[in-house]
């Protein structure tokens, strides 16, 4: 799954999802979501956190960036574990939260990681996946007379046409495609325009 993920694209969650399980009298609820950025990873663990429980644990990873947090917990018995979950599973764009109810018995630094970290993979192992690619956004260059096999090619690499404009010795061609083909793209434009034309990114976008 991670190979496939860096092929292709991210793979990530098609929605939230929730497991509950009882480990010697402790009741453990793990509630994970899609993310798109810290901003969205944060809103997720405030909406979710109860703060009536005893701990409400918490990961996330999106891309090269990660948080997590024990809550409370001895430290990496807790956050560490469910990252390692998401990582385990070879997902990205993903936040986990995992709310414990102390039941009484203490678990112990190595019962605590298992309790933490397994909630989360089980819950994240039965969730629903899905494929995001990640788009960008590219300005192309070209002569005129590049221009109409240049357009003509745009859907192999699963490139769409944005905007187009033009100057006196240029076509300048925005458009969007699979970050996973640019390079394949970048390529084509280089050996059509023999070396003349360019292709520079501009945004990601999703």
């Amino acid at each position: 799954a991670a190979t496939l993920a860096v092929m292709d694209g991210i793979l990530t969650l098609a929605g939230r999802c929730r497991l509950q399980q009882e480990i010697r009298k402790s009741r453990f609820l793990a509630q994970a979501a899609p993310i798109d950025g810290e901003a969205a990873a944060s809103a997720f663990i405030e909406q979710v956190s109860d703060p009536g429980a005893t701990h409400n644990c918490w990961a996330w990873r999106d891309g090269p960036r990660y948080r997590f947090n024990d809550d409370g917990e001895p430290g990496g018995s807790a956050g560490r574990p469910i990252l390692a979950a998401i990582d385990g599973q070879g997902l990205d764009q993903v936040a986990v939260v995992v709310t414990r109810w102390f039941g009484g018995t203490k678990l112990g630094v190595g019962g605590l990681v298992r309790a933490y970290g397994g909630c989360a993979a089980e819950c994240l192992r039965l969730a629903p996946r899905e494929l995001r690619v990640q788009r960008l956004r590219a300005c192309v260059r070209c002569g005129f007379a590049d221009a109409p096999m240049l357009y003509s090619r745009l859907q192999e690499f699963d490139a769409r046409r944005l905007h187009e404009d033009a100057t006196s010795d240029a076509v300048l061609l925005t458009i969007e495609l699979p970050r996973t083909r640019l390079d394949a793209f970048d390529a084509f434009v280089r050996d059509l325009t023999r070396a003349r034309g360019s292709v520079s990114v501009e945004v990601p976008s999703r």
